[in-house]
């Protein structure tokens, strides 16, 4: 009896042993010291990817394109990377999540290459059929997630906001002043050469597999793009309802973060210098949030608790908003903003990816990197036809609005997530 008893205590702590290991994938056998490096080395690859990204946002205007053009140019690579994000990550469940970010950077190199030989305007649209597959973030995220276990998982996610400050704030101070010392295509020159280095540190550092060798059949033979696959992810307790929320709590604010920079110059009466200076803050404020706070209320609050916070913080910030008269108004109120913006983000992605098979981690991950995309496909004329009927108030009242409603539901429902290890 007493050696029955042993085996079956040795059996289930192997089967433990298993599912921690299933969780965590190849990753399972690299020690605790390798698997932070890895961490480690994914942020540094998100955060150049960003940086290369917001150098060439200010080269763009440089090249002959107006602001109907430009915001044309934005829609139409919203609606590229809206398409590509879900299959982006199906393509990270399928061949990995180094596979994933190279395919990502290789993008980025293609994309660009073609920008600096876009000598006119029907070249720099072209410029843009790249961006389908350039999803530096997401297929960091992907990553972070196969090599954490689900309780590490928000904090971790969360110092990706972090690389994204960093992104912002030096994407823009040195593509403006490349630009301006150098020439207005050396920045495009320094994203070109910078992605291949990211292929490099890629292949050098991010382990070949890293989401449980287990899964691999569950997605082997699947198509990339399956409106069946999206569906039944949504069916898994709990998707639907967190998804929603994560839609649309956000969507106001991302409303009027597409008109901004209209907004700061009409409304606020800013020069080009001093929006630079604004978003500048936004991105220091990012940094901070997302270095030292978010991870420290995700190691002491429940993920609900914290998702129901981020939401009541966005219904407070629409009030503001709504009353809000001058740019030192804004400089208070996008405090509270950024941290409800960058809770929502993080909590939302670690709560969805707990909630389906480690399998499918990529394309949950792609479906929520759509959600961005998609903001910006319709942003420039549904926040165009609220700025210019109902003035910079409307964004403040329709968030308030949005997110009361949201809180509510949050409150008297009890969302049934539960996590999925394997399937």
């Amino acid at each position: 009896v007493s050696i029955m008893n042993a085996k079956r205590s040795s059996a289930g702590e192997e089967e433990a042993s298993g599912m921690s290991n299933e969780t965590l994938g190849e990753s399972g056998c690299l020690g605790e010291a390798k698997r932070q490096q890895v961490i480690r080395v994914t942020y540094v690859i998100a955060a150049l990817d960003l940086t290369f990204l917001f150098m060439q946002m200010g080269v763009v205007p440089s090249l002959g394109l107006d602001s109907v053009g430009f915001g044309c140019l934005q829609t139409i690579f919203g609606v590229l990377q809206l398409v590509g994000g879900y299959i982006f990550g199906r393509f990270a469940d399928q061949f990995g999540a180094r596979a994933a970010l190279i395919l990502s950077c290789a993008s980025g190199s293609i994309f660009f290459l073609l920008m600096s030989l876009s000598i006119n305007i029907p070249l720099l649209f072209f410029s843009r059929l790249p961006g389908v597959f350039m999803h530096g973030v997401p297929g960091a995220q992907k990553v972070i997630t196969d090599m954490t276990t689900p309780p590490q998982r928000a904090g971790t996610l969360g110092k990706l906001g972090f690389c994204f400050g960093v992104g912002i704030i030096a994407g823009s101070v040195v593509g403006g002043v490349l630009s301006t010392k150098f020439g207005v295509y050396v920045p495009i020159y320094v994203g070109l050469v910078g992605n291949l280095i990211n292929i490099l540190i890629a292949m050098v550092w991010i382990p070949s597999q890293t989401k449980p060798k287990s899964d691999h059949h569950v997605t082997e033979h699947s198509d990339l793009f399956s409106i069946r696959e999206i569906l039944h992810l949504m069916k898994f307790p709990g998707v639907m309802e967190v998804f929603i929320v994560k839609v649309f709590a956000g969507l106001p604010i991302g409303l009027f973060m597409i008109m901004f920079s209209i907004i700061s110059m009409d409304f606020f009466g800013l020069e080009a210098v001093e929006s630079g200076y604004l978003m500048s803050y936004f991105g220091v404020l990012q940094m901070v949030v997302q270095g030292l706070v978010t991870e420290k209320l995700a190691s002491h609050c429940s993920e609900m608790t914290l998702l129901r916070l981020s939401v009541f913080v966005f219904a407070s910030v629409g009030l503001g908003m709504a009353l809000m008269r001058t740019v030192w108004h804004y400089c208070i109120i996008v405090v509270p903003m950024v941290f409800a913006f960058n809770m929502l983000a993080t909590i939302t992605d670690s709560m969805l990816t707990k909630a389906v098979p480690s399998s499918n981690t990529g394309a949950m991950l792609g479906i929520c990197a759509s959600v961005q995309p998609l903001t910006r496909t319709v942003g420039p004329t549904v926040g165009g036809v609220l700025y210019k009927q109902f003035g910079v108030s409307s964004f403040g009242y329709l968030q308030l609005i949005v997110n009361l409603g949201l809180f509510v539901y949050l409150l008297k429902s009890k969302i049934p997530l539960e996590e999925v290890k394997s399937q």
